[in-house]
C-alpha cells in the first residue's frame, strides 16, 4: 500500500527535476504506480471510511432494552464497561464471553460520544513571565531510596517558575511551615530574584481553616514572610489540584528524572542525607538546562530580592519541667536536668530542634516527624534515675530509654533471667553508658547476647572497664661494695 510520504516524496522529487524513474526509485515505489500517483490527491484521501460492520453486534438485541437506560440515567458518567458486562452476564448467564468486553467497551465510548453529558472542559493558561512561582510539597517514597541501608521516607519541596519551568528542589520530612519557608527562600536565593506571586494549594503549613466560615485563609506567619518579599499569594479551591497544574506536572517529571538518574547510578543507596541532597540538585539542574533560554527572557522581569532573608525556624519561650523536657511544637523533648524551672528559647527549625539558654546553644537534637510524639536522651536523666531506679518500671518515657535495638535486647534478657531486679541492673547499664563510650558498652552488651547466657550488670563493667591489675611491690636491698674490694686486693698481688 502506497503512503503519504511516498507520494510527497515522489512529487518533490520531480519538483527538483527528477526523472520518473529516479523518483520512483527514492520514493520506493515502480514506475506504473509512481505514473498513477504523480498527481492528484494523496492516498489518504481517497479512501473512504467504513460504513459497515464486519460481524455482527453481539448486544444489538440487549443495548436498546438493558443497557441504554442504564447509561441514561447515569448523568455523571460514572458507570464501566466492566460494571456493565458483569451485570449483562448476571443477567444473561454463558451468553457474552470474555473476549467481548472490548466490543461493549467500544459502543458505550461511542454512544457517549453521540448522546453522553457535558464533559469538563480544562482551559490552558498563559502565564507572564516573572509573575508567577508555584509551590507544592510532593511525597518521595516511591523513589524507594535508603540511606546507609535505612529506607529514606521524606518529601521533595518543589518551586517552579510558570512561565520558564525552572524548578528548584530540596529535601523535606514533613509538610511544615519551617519546611516551606527554608524551601521558599533557597529557591529565590538561588534564582536571585522574586516573583509577583507566590501560588500555592491549601498547605497547612500556610493557612488555617476560618472558624465561622467554610475554606482557609493564610496563617499570619506565613503571610509575614510573603510580605516581607512582597509577594501575592493566590491558592487553588480545596481539591482542584488541576488549578496547580504547572508544579503539579513538575512533581511527576522531577520524580521521573530522578528515578531514571538511579538507574544510572546503579543503585538507590546513599552514605548520608548530604550525598542525596546533592544527587537531587544535580538532577535539577541538569534538567534546567532546557529552560536556559526561557530563564534568560523571564529575570528582567524578576524583581529583586530584599536585603536579609527571614529566620526559616520558630520560635517559642518555654519553661523547663521537672522531669527535665521541655514541649515544643506539640511534641516532647528531653534537655539537661540542669536547666530544671529555668526558662529556655526553643528554635524549631525545619530538620533539628535547638534549646537556646541566654542566647548560647545548649543543646541541638534532630526534630520529631510523623507519629513520634517525644525523645528523651538517657544522658538528661539518668544521673537521677540511676538514684531512684524504681522509677524505670513506670516511666512514662520509658521507650525512649532504649537508644538502641541493641539495648532494648539487653532489657528482655535481663528480665528473662533476673526477674524484677532487671530494672535497676538496666538502669546502672545506662549509667555505664552515660559515663562511659555508649558505643564500648553496645559492643560488650552485643558479645554477651551472643553467648546466650544469663549476665549481670557486673559482667558488662569487667567487658567495658576490666579491674586494673595489681602490680607487686618488689624491694630491691642496696649493693655490698666491700665485695669489689676483694677484687682490688687480689689484683694487686
Amino acid at each position: 500500500m502506497v503512503t503519504d510520504a511516498q507520494v510527497r516524496l515522489l512529487r518533490q522529487k520531480r519538483m527538483d527535476g527528477k526523472t520518473q524513474e529516479a523518483a520512483a526509485a527514492a520514493a520506493g515505489m515502480r514506475v506504473r504506480t509512481a505514473r498513477a500517483w504523480e498527481r492528484g490527491p494523496l492516498p489518504s484521501e481517497t479512501r473512504k471510511p467504513r460504513t459497515w460492520r464486519t460481524r455482527s453486534d453481539p448486544f444489538e438485541e440487549v443495548w436498546p432494552a438493558d443497557v441504554e437506560p442504564l447509561l441514561q440515567t447515569d448523568e455523571a458518567g460514572v458507570l464501566q464497561a466492566t460494571t456493565i458486562f458483569d451485570w449483562l452476564e448476571e443477567r444473561y448467564p454463558g451468553r457474552f464471553p470474555a473476549g467481548q468486553l472490548r466490543t461493549l467497551q467500544r459502543r458505550l465510548r461511542d454512544w457517549r460520544a453521540l448522546h453522553g453529558g457535558e464533559r469538563e472542559v480544562f482551559f490552558p493558561q498563559v502565564h507572564p513571565p516573572g509573575r508567577e512561582a508555584q509551590l507544592d510539597f510532593t511525597h518521595a517514597r516511591e523513589l524507594g531510596l535508603t540511606i546507609a541501608g535505612e529506607p529514606l521516607d521524606h518529601l521533595l519541596f518543589v518551586l517552579v517558575l510558570s512561565y520558564s519551568g525552572w524548578t528548584w528542589a530540596k529535601l523535606a520530612f514533613s509538610e511544615t511551615f519551617e519546611a516551606l519557608v527554608a524551601g521558599l527562600q533557597a529557591a529565590f536565593r538561588r534564582l536571585g530574584g522574586v516573583t509577583a506571586v507566590a501560588r500555592t494549594d491549601n498547605l497547612s503549613a500556610a493557612t488555617h481553616d476560618l472558624k465561622h466560615e467554610s475554606g482557609r485563609v493564610l496563617n499570619e506567619r506565613f503571610a509575614s514572610v510573603l510580605a516581607h518579599y512582597g509577594l501575592e499569594s493566590t491558592r487553588i479551591r480545596p481539591g482542584e489540584s488541576n488549578e496547580n497544574g504547572v508544579v503539579e506536572q513538575t512533581n511527576r517529571r522531577i520524580k521521573d528524572a530522578l528515578r531514571q538518574a538511579l538507574v544510572i547510578r546503579e543503585s538507590c543507596d546513599f552514605p548520608d542525607l548530604e550525598t542525596y541532597e546533592a544527587f537531587v540538585e544535580v538532577v535539577v539542574e541538569r534538567r534546567n538546562r532546557r529552560f536556559a533560554s526561557s530563564l534568560a527572557a523571564e529575570r528582567p522581569h524578576l524583581r529583586p530580592l530584599p536585603p536579609a532573608p527571614v529566620p526559616s525556624y520558630s520560635t517559642y519561650l518555654v519553661r523547663v519541667h521537672r522531669w527535665s523536657t521541655v514541649r515544643v511544637g506539640g511534641r516532647t523533648y528531653s534537655v539537661p536536668s540542669r536547666l530544671i524551672g529555668h526558662e529556655v528559647e526553643a528554635r524549631l527549625h525545619p530538620d533539628v530542634v535547638e534549646i537556646l539558654y541566654r542566647s548560647q546553644v545548649i543543646e541541638r537534637m534532630e526534630r520529631l516527624r510523623g507519629a513520634e510524639e517525644y525523645r528523651i536522651d538517657y544522658r538528661h536523666v539518668i544521673w537521677s534515675l540511676v538514684r531512684k531506679p524504681g522509677a524505670f518500671a513506670r516511666y512514662r518515657y520509658r521507650e525512649g530509654l532504649f537508644p538502641t535495638e541493641t539495648f532494648r535486647r539487653t532489657y528482655d534478657a535481663l528480665v528473662a533471667c533476673r526477674g524484677e531486679r532487671a530494672d535497676v541492673e538496666y538502669v546502672r547499664v545506662l549509667h555505664l553508658a552515660a559515663s562511659a563510650m555508649e558505643a564500648t558498652v553496645e559492643r560488650a552488651l552485643v558479645e554477651l547476647l551472643a553467648i546466650g547466657k544469663p549476665f549481670t550488670y557486673g559482667d558488662v563493667r569487667d567487658r567495658v572497664a576490666p579491674a586494673k591489675p595489681v602490680i607487686p611491690e618488689i624491694h630491691v636491698p642496696d649493693p655490698d661494695l666491700s665485695v669489689y674490694d676483694t677484687f682490688l686486693v687480689g689484683g694487686v698481688r
